[in-house]
This record gives C-alpha cells, sequence and structure tokens, in this order.
C-alpha cells in the first residue's frame, strides 16, 4: 500500500488545486456581472453637466452633456472596426470657460483631414481608457495607436477629460459616433471555470487510472 501514497496523493492535490480554480473563476464571474450591471444603470443616467473636477474613478462612465464649439484640432486613432479599418476622432471641445477632449466617433480613413469645426452639443459619458502598454507604437504626428487621457489632453492642450459621444448635434460632421456599452467589457470567467472543472475531471480519471495501474503491479 505504501506505494500507492505518493500517487493518491498528487491526485488529491491536483484535483483540489484545479477545483479551487474553477470556484474562484465563479466568483470574479459573480462580481464581473455586478460590475457590468452597475456600469449599465449608470450608463443610462439622465446626463449631467461635466464637474469641474471629474475624479477617473469615481466618475468613470457619468452620463453628461456639454455645449462648445469644435476648434479643428483632432488626434486620430487608427482602429478595427466592422467596416474595416478607420479612424477614431478626438477632437477639442472648447464650451467658453475650459477646454475637453471629444471621443466624436469614427470616419472611413479618407476622411481624416475632412474639416470638423462649429458649434455643436454632446451627449455621452466620461471614460478614462486603458489601452496603452509596451507593445503600443509611438504617436505618428497626429495619427495615434490608442487612447492615452494624459498624453492626448498635453498633446491638445487640453484638460484631462475625454467625452465618448453617444450623440452629436447637429449631426453634419460625418462622423459615426461609438457610444459607451459593457460589450468590449471582457467577461470570460465563465469560460475559464468551466476550463479549470474539466482538467479537474481529467486529472481525477488520470490519476485514477494510474492508481489502479500502480495496484495491478505484482509486487
Amino acid at each position: 500500500m505504501n506505494r500507492l501514497i505518493f500517487p493518491v496523493l498528487m491526485g488529491m492535490v491536483g484535483i483540489a488545486v484545479l477545483l479551487g480554480l474553477g470556484v474562484w473563476q465563479i466568483q470574479r464571474l459573480a462580481l464581473k456581472e455586478a460590475r457590468l450591471s452597475a456600469i449599465s444603470a449608470r450608463i443610462t443616467d439622465a446626463p449631467v453637466n461635466v464637474p469641474d473636477h471629474p475624479d477617473p474613478a469615481a466618475d468613470k462612465y457619468l452620463a453628461v452633456q456639454a455645449t462648445g464649439t469644435l476648434t479643428g484640432q483632432e488626434l486620430h486613432i487608427l482602429t478595427a472596426h466592422a467596416v474595416g479599418p478607420v479612424y477614431r476622432v478626438i477632437g477639442v471641445l472648447d464650451t467658453g470657460g475650459r477646454k475637453v477632449m471629444a471621443d466624436l466617433g469614427y470616419v472611413p480613413l479618407a476622411a481624416k483631414d475632412t474639416p470638423r469645426t462649429g458649434p455643436v452639443t454632446l451627449r455621452g459619458h466620461l471614460h478614462w481608457p486603458d489601452e496603452t502598454d509596451g507593445w503600443t507604437p509611438q504617436p505618428e504626428g497626429d495619427i495615434w495607436f490608442s487612447r492615452d487621457v494624459a498624453a492626448m489632453a498635453t498633446a491638445l492642450g487640453t484638460e484631462p477629460v475625454l467625452i465618448i459621444a453617444a450623440d452629436v448635434s447637429p449631426a453634419t460632421l460625418g462622423v459615426t459616433p461609438l457610444p459607451i456599452d459593457t460589450s468590449d467589457i471582457p467577461n470570460d470567467h465563465l469560460g475559464y471555470a468551466i476550463t479549470w472543472f474539466s482538467l479537474a475531471f481529467v486529472w481525477a480519471v488520470m490519476s485514477g487510472f494510474f492508481i489502479y495501474r500502480i495496484g495491478r503491479r505484482p509486487v
């Protein structure tokens, strides 16, 4: 029987670890679903004026409205869309007392330099997207490859405040808004949990077969 102690222990430890990882993912799934529900509820709130000093944590996804003038200063985020490569247009909105950034939506590549100026009213949400990592290429003039609120604000000379437009009035800018929703927030925890539980089952079967083979060997 002594020769079975190690494989039995290995089997039990492996199953316990894999089941623990599966349970952890189920717990994370519950937290993520609660967070998505809270974001969805906040997105549908009635819009308010942009706070004087918005907080990136407390005011993320806050529904806002703002009226001002698009100055024509822009950055263009090269990104992929269902229609193909497009530019996401980040413009400067001058409200008279302050300048903030407005993510107006996307335009085809050929429309990058089309003038977009004049008075507008925006309705949308505040956001501080986290899209930059060590692999992100450096900007090439006004063409960028990710949205970095602090860096974009420095480049455009605005407050580090970004409004993701859901509606632009008048809608004569040739830009298609890309409003905030929860579809781009990953929620893969159920798939991960199924994977860990499946691995626990496979580990149990393999351990059982291994223990059976050892037990059948003559002493």
